[in-house]
């Protein structure tokens, strides 16, 4: 029984630190060692952060702390002001990182486009006293400000990102990196999503699945039609039509993921996927070629018939190898749960599958039929072989 007694001593007073370490990561229980205080704070969503502010009204000025938790040496943080709209471009951020020798650098940089490294400048309203400390892998950026405005409502933006060489790079552009934006009451704590990230997020979702289920599955199986029903005599000429259908609904679905494309590159000034764009529009450029081929098809016994197969034909199998390409380039950039890569990867395993039984059906069936021909082509020359 002293042995129970014990472990359940232990057990209770391990729980009481688990607990007590939960609840010091609210922003409400957090003490800063400097001894310094604040009026309000709040837990933000994501990333693991947290402000603590002091809004004095008749100066209009804010004095602010904002932490990073679980934040890795060789990662920088900030938290910024958009004082026009909501969003990355056009925020004042303030910075801060560990340098080479352990210290800690905190500055300010203006935010003008996408591919900004977060250089060191001025900011568009006052700024003093810009510090930060790291500790316990938290990372804590102190600030004071002018409001840019007499609104008590901010555009706010926290971001995390990589070092290279001591310096920021580019953070990550899926999951919480891009929700962590919003809007920030001074005067109820409130904080709200300011939805543009979600519709971000949502048109990239959209834009990757149209392209997915149009040149990665819509045009192989219609190729699978082309090549391999129409060598049944009792498909002909449904094959055709179901090829045509299958091809153009693809086509149509791949127009509307290239458009939400370009909406998206619009919207991304500065933020270019060079090769993902490229091949995209040689997809759209090569599927338009297709469908005027449909309508330019000579008859089975036009002289020019043999010219256009072969050009239908190459075209056809370029743009399936490219789509498949472009959406996995499409995956590296999106950066999805793993197990929509894996899924796609067995659907692309499976089409090859089927691709390959299909392929030496079909050389079976041709193989066998010519055979017979040749033997009612000897029976019609009463067993004697051909001139």
């Amino acid at each position: 029984m002293a042995y129970i007694d014990r472990f359940l001593t232990w057990g209770c007073f391990i729980l009481t630190l688990l607990s007590s370490h939960a609840s010091a990561q609210t922003c409400q229980t957090y003490t800063f060692s400097t001894n310094q205080a604040f009026s309000s704070c709040v837990d933000l969503p994501v990333l693991s952060s947290y402000l603590h502010w002091t809004y004095d009204n008749s100066t209009n000025t804010l004095s602010l702390a904002f932490r990073r938790s679980a934040l890795p040496s060789s990662s920088w943080t900030a938290w910024a002001i958009n004082p026009s709209v909501s969003g990355m471009v056009g925020s004042q951020a303030f910075v801060a990182h560990l340098q080479p020798n352990g210290s800690v650098k905190a500055y300010t940089s203006p935010v003008t486009q996408y591919t900004t490294t977060l250089a060191q400048g001025e900011l568009s309203f006052p700024v003093g006293d810009v510090s930060a400390t790291y500790v316990n892998g938290e990372m804590t950026i102190f600030a004071s400000l002018g409001l840019p405005s007499n609104s008590t409502t901010l555009n706010q933006v926290w971001q995390t990102g990589p070092l290279s060489n001591w310096n920021p790079t580019r953070h990550e552009i899926s999951g919480d990196n891009v929700r962590s934006m919003g809007t920030l009451d001074l005067l109820s704590g409130r904080v709200a999503s300011t939805g543009g990230a979600d519709s971000r997020v949502t048109r990239k979702n959209t834009h990757g699945i149209l392209n997915a289920v149009s040149w990665g599955l819509m045009m192989p199986i219609g190729v699978i039609i082309a090549r391999y029903l129409k060598v049944a005599k009792a498909a002909d000429p449904a094959w055709f039509y179901l090829h045509a259908s299958c091809q153009s609904a693809a086509y149509i679905i791949g127009i509307a993921g290239f458009a939400t494309g370009l909406k998206l590159g619009n919207e991304s000034e500065g933020l270019h996927y060079n090769h993902h764009r490229g091949i995209g529009i040689a997809l759209i450029c090569l599927a338009t070629l297709q469908v005027l081929a449909l309508f330019l098809r000579p008859n089975k016994d036009h002289k020019h018939r043999m010219k256009w197969s072969i050009y239908h034909h190459s075209v056809g199998y370029t743009v399936i190898i490219l789509s498949v390409v472009n959406v996995f380039k499409g995956f590296g950039i999106l950066k999805p749960a793993g197990e929509y890569r894996r899924a796609y990867v067995g659907v692309v395993i499976t089409l090859a599958v089927v691709f390959a039984v299909l392929e030496v059906f079909t050389w079976v069936v041709v193989i066998r039929r010519r055979r017979e021909e040749e033997e009612v082509e000897k029976l019609g020359n009463g067993g004697r072989q051909p001139a």
